[in-house]
């Protein structure tokens, strides 16, 4: 589908710049206008087309792609080296050789939004030309939420420092997971059970980007999502662990689960996990 990077490096980007180099900043402000001009029109009354695209689970909406067309128009304007790989439209390559690109997914949780339900989230980011995440924006436009961040700067949520929670055991607490677009993948039976077993409370919410925020702002004591896909799980994932997340495994995979968790609890997540890809039962 794209020529981009499929993976994030586990080391500084290639061809290292500076923040003065990538205009980190003013691409932070231009992904911030961007967002709230994507969340007004989220919260415009719904109307217009509902398609299938690869099954009747997987539709896209009008609203999702006026939005990404506008924010192509805008980075394209603005950064017109810079490559663009979005939800709706695809690939849009960078013009100069080792220029960054940005990722992009309108609605991420269009199913909610076609359906009324007020969680869902504009999800934007921008990387180096190895895959390095250089800066996340996800925006909860039903309560005037923005998380960001830069690498290195750590995390905020409307200009304000955030960090992720400073529990220390997963009993008692909120544990966040998505579905693989409609379906269950490998391993969620077995977690939710695990979960259950220590007393620790898990919930589906249909927003990979906004759902992987929550333990970046420290309400969710940690995450999980079956596959890790750019679009959607890159700018959350940078303003996670900026946010001092763990992520298991550190470096994300894509196609392939992620599971971020409060530094407290990332040891006793990471037997979880070991555990249930080893095959062990777990029970009730």
């Amino acid at each position: 589908m794209t020529s981009f990077p499929r993976t994030v490096p586990d080391r500084p980007a290639v061809n290292p710049v500076n923040d003065h180099d990538l205009e980190l900043d003013r691409a932070l402000a231009v992904a911030t206008d961007l967002a709230a001009w994507a969340s007004e029109e989220i919260r415009r009354p719904r109307g217009g087309e509902v398609r299938e695209k690869a099954s009747p689970a997987d539709i896209v909406t009008q609203t999702d792609e006026t939005i990404e067309a506008h924010v192509r128009s805008v980075l394209r304007a603005a950064f017109p080296t810079h490559g663009i790989e979005g939800e709706e439209y695809g690939t849009h390559e960078p013009t100069t050789p080792n220029a960054p690109y940005w990722v992009v997914d309108p609605v991420d949780g269009t199913t909610n939004y076609a359906h009324g339900i007020g969680w869902c989230s504009f999800s934007l980011g921008l990387a180096a030309p190895d895959g390095t995440p250089l800066l996340g924006l996800v925006a909860d436009p039903w309560r005037g939420e923005t998380f960001t961040a830069i690498r290195g700067r750590g995390a905020r949520l409307n200009g304000v420092p955030i960090r992720a929670a400073a529990d220390t055991t997963l009993t008692g607490h909120l544990f966040l997971t998505e579905w693989a677009a409609h379906a269950h993948w490998p391993g969620l039976d077995s977690l939710l059970v695990a979960l259950s077993r220590r007393h620790c409370t898990a919930r589906v919410m249909g927003s990979t980007a906004l759902s992987l925020a929550q333990v970046a702002a420290g309400r969710a004591t940690a995450a999980a999502i079956g596959e890790f896909h750019a679009v959607d799980g890159l700018p959350a994932y940078l303003i996670a662990t900026e946010a001092g997340a763990v992520a298991l495994p550190r470096v994300p995979v894509y196609d392939e689960p992620l599971l971020l968790a409060a530094p407290g609890v990332a040891e006793e997540v990471g037997e979880l996990w070991r555990s249930i890809q080893n095959g062990e039962p777990q029970k009730l």
